[in-house]
Formats: C-alpha cells, structure tokens, sequence
C-alpha cells in the first residue's frame, strides 16, 4: 500500500480544482441556480470550462480522451465541489457513467461514449435505485428478450441529472436467480425512445434528479452491457467508485462548514466576548476537528485502495462513506447550533451546506447502509 500522501501531480490537481472551483462555481452560483429555479440544474458555461479544466476525463484513459488521473485524482476535485457546493454533471457522467462503461462496456460500446463524455458533449445518468432507500439489488424493472432485442419496464428513482441526460444506463432484471444479485443486466437507454418518461424532481439541496418511468421500451442487443444477467458484480465495482467520491465530497463539505464556524465563533460576540473564548465551545470545535482529520485518513485510504486494485477497497470505501456520513452530520448540526439563530436563517451559507449534506448521505447508501455493509465483508 502506497503511502497517503498526495504525490506531485494530484497536489497540483488538488490546488487547480481549489482555484477554479472557488472562483467559477462558489456557493453563490448555486444560490442563483435555486432561486432562479434552473431547469437544467447547473451551468452549462460552467460545465464546459470543467471540461475544459479536463474534469469530466479524470477517469478516462487516455486512449478515449482522458486524463486517466484514477480515484484519487478525481477525489480531489471532489473535495473542493464540496466545500463550494458546485453543482455539475461531474458525479452522473465522469463518475457513474464512465465507470459503468470503463467496467462493462465492449471495446465499441467505450469508443463511443467515453471520448462524448471526455470533452462534454454527452452527459449520461446511471437509473438504479426504485425504493426510497439505497438497495441496488431490489431490481423489479424488467427486460424480457423479444425479436433479437429486449423490452424494458419498470420505474426507477433518484436518477442524478436524469432529466437532462442524453443517455441512460438502467439496471433491469433479465433472470430468477437463487439470490436477489441474481439475473441483473445493465442497458444502454436513449431518454427520448419511445416509452420512456422522465419525471425532473428538485432534491432538498435544490440540485437535481428524475424519476424514469419505463413503458414497453424496445433497445436492441447491442444495448447491453456486460455479461447477461451478471452485471451485478460491475454494479457494486461503480458504486464503490461513486461512494469513494461522494466520501470525499462529504469530506470538502465537512471542512468549510467547520472552517465557517470556526471564523464566525471569532468574530460573533456575547457577554462582550467572542464566543470563541468559551471554553464548552471549544471543546466541541476540537471534537470535529479530530473527526474530520480521522474522514481525511479513511477516504484517502479508500481512493488509494481502489486505484490500487486492493483487495479491500470494498470495505474501505463502505467505512469511508460511512465515517464520512457520521462526520459530515456531526459537523453541519453543530455549525447550525454555534451560529445559534442566524444559522437557521437563508442569510448564513451554512443553511445550504446541511442540505447538501443530508442529500449526499443518502445517496447509494447512508451510514447505516454502509456500515452494515462493512460489517457483512468483514464477517462481522
């Protein structure tokens, strides 16, 4: 295992992603994109430039048009979204979509979406979940073989930035297996085949997902990804991948909640003193600081681990996103309470962070999905 030191060229990642995201995508753009109640849900000028920037290829090889920066690299970027609350299509098609197409996709199927989605002009949404809790194995949308391709029904939900996705990736079941893992197959979808509905709704956090309905929708067979009925395997790869960068996001939200907090205790006074000179207060700043230092370890490690191959990158991610749930709660709650009245007010940034908290938690699994989830691989 690699030290966790950030080497040379993912510091310098590090650093781009921390300029350009607190100069062109700040927590007012995304105040203006809910206030104007964007349909689109982010800035396309914005999302060029991250492609610009060589964001959306961070997982792509070379040899389709990326960077191929692996896990780690994209973990720093985003880091930094979190600590912006940058709203882009970074995490449905250069994390979810790329991975699902690097992982499964035939050496045609990557020629023609990869090198898309490395330089922006496709954006794709992965459509897996149907209950209102993470579990990815739960697939009752159905793909029955008819005429030399397969018909496609059932209804999916939390799609991220399924409403505006020039693709679909959608996880249907195709056989009746011993176990609820069994008999999944992963579909390449256009949005506007016939039979197909996309609902847009708008998340607590003012970003965007969309409800997929899917009615008798024909795909041919060069629409199936991976092995018939045995996708599953590459569903849990992806997630592990996502999970890794929504830990990391959760991380960048954590550290400039707690950073905010910290610079408001110094300047907010009562008594005729800042309230940062009290010592109960500083005792709960000093909590979350050593938590926060503890999420830096644990999803480094995971990043590491999944760009490493390591056979425990599974868990590590789960324990990552986990920890990272627990700290990122921890954190926002009590920036609320230190900001006292003024936190519960639109006026304080800090209102938006434990929205974008509490939406990246939840998705593809919370602390308690995932801390099950470690304790099963571990044998617990």
């Amino acid at each position: 295992m690699a030290a966790l030191v950030l080497n040379d060229e993912q510091q310098m990642l590090k650093d781009a992603a921390k300029r350009f995201m607190s100069e062109s995508a700040p927590v007012s753009q995304l105040r203006a994109l809910r206030d104007n109640r964007d349909e689109t849900g982010f800035s396309r000028e914005l999302w060029n430039s991250m492609v610009e920037m060589g964001f959306a290829g961070t997982l792509i090889p070379e040899a389709f048009g990326g960077s191929e920066f692996g896990n780690v690299g994209m973990g720093q970027i985003f880091e930094q979204a979190g600590r912006n609350l940058s709203a882009s299509p970074l995490f449905s098609s250069g994390v979810l979509g790329v991975s699902t197409i690097l992982l499964a996709g035939t050496d045609e199927q990557k020629q023609q979406v990869l090198p898309s989605i490395a330089d922006g002009s496709l954006l794709v949404a992965l459509a897996l979940d149907e209950k209102p809790r993470h579990a990815p194995a739960h697939v009752h949308t159905t793909a029955q073989s008819r005429d030399g391709g397969f018909v496609l029904n059932g209804r999916k939900t939390f799609v991220v930035d399924g409403h505006v996705a020039n693709l679909l990736i959608v996880s249907a079941r195709t056989g009746v297996g011993d176990k609820d893992a069994d008999g999944i197959s992963l579909f390449l979808v256009e949005p506007d085949a016939v039979g197909v509905k996309i609902e847009r709704t708008i998340m607590a956090d003012s970003r965007n997902a969309a409800i997929v309905h899917l009615d008798h929708v024909k795909v041919s067979e060069a629409a199936l990804l991976g092995q018939f009925d045995q996708d599953f395997d590459v569903l849990e790869k992806v997630l592990d991948i996502a999970n890794a960068q929504l830990a990391a996001e959760l991380l960048g939200i954590a550290q400039e909640a707690f950073e905010r907090t910290v610079a408001y205790m110094q300047e907010r006074k009562q008594f005729g003193v800042v309230i940062g000179s009290f010592q109960g207060l500083q005792h709960r700043a000093a909590h979350m600081f050593s938590e926060i230092e503890l999420v830096k370890s644990v999803v480094l490690k995971a990043l590491v681990a999944l760009d490493e191959g390591d056979q425990e990158a599974s868990a590590l991610v789960s324990l990552s996103k986990a920890k990272a749930c627990e700290v990122a709660e921890l954190v926002t709650n009590e920036a609320i309470q230190m900001h006292g009245g003024m936190g519960m007010t639109d006026e304080f940034d800090v209102g938006l962070f434990i929205k974008r908290a509490r939406v990246v938690q939840q998705l593809l699994g919370d602390y308690r999905f995932h801390a099950d989830r470690f304790a099963r691989l571990r044998g617990y």
